[in-house]
């Protein structure tokens, strides 16, 4: 996936500077209270542009400044590659997790998405 799967902005005015789109999934990311979480689909949806595959490419691209670990998979497996760094943040910062069955492959725990996920209440206002 490029750059240009990105919703539209119009373009940067620099060329090293960050699509307009990516700020504001950044910005969004940012306001995720500590031991909250919101999928990818739920980014998109309070951004009311783009969908659950271009959060995710953002996130990927430049979400290593923010926390990345409170943008999540709605089944609330935790990010593959990246599971126990994430399981860190979560554990220092209280959020509700689900622990693994003697199944589960490396018994990782999962994210508690109904009570961990956060609609982002009370920052409807100037969010776009």
């Amino acid at each position: 996936m490029s750059q240009e799967s990105l919703p539209s902005d119009g373009g940067p005015e620099h060329p090293d500077a960050l699509p307009e789109y990516a700020e504001r999934v950044l910005e969004a990311t940012e306001l995720i209270p500590p031991g909250r979480v919101m999928t990818y689909g739920d980014v998109a949806e309070w951004l009311g542009e783009g969908g659950p595959r271009q959060v995710g490419r953002v996130m990927a691209l430049y979400g290593g400044a923010v926390p990345w670990w409170r943008v999540v998979r709605a089944d609330g497996v935790l990010l593959p590659g990246h599971e126990l760094r994430a399981l860190g943040h979560y554990r220092a910062e209280g959020t509700p997790l689900k622990e693994a069955s003697r199944a589960a492959e490396g018994h990782v725990p999962r994210l508690d998405m109904r009570r961990a996920r956060w609609d982002g209440g009370g920052h409807t206002e100037g969010h776009t």
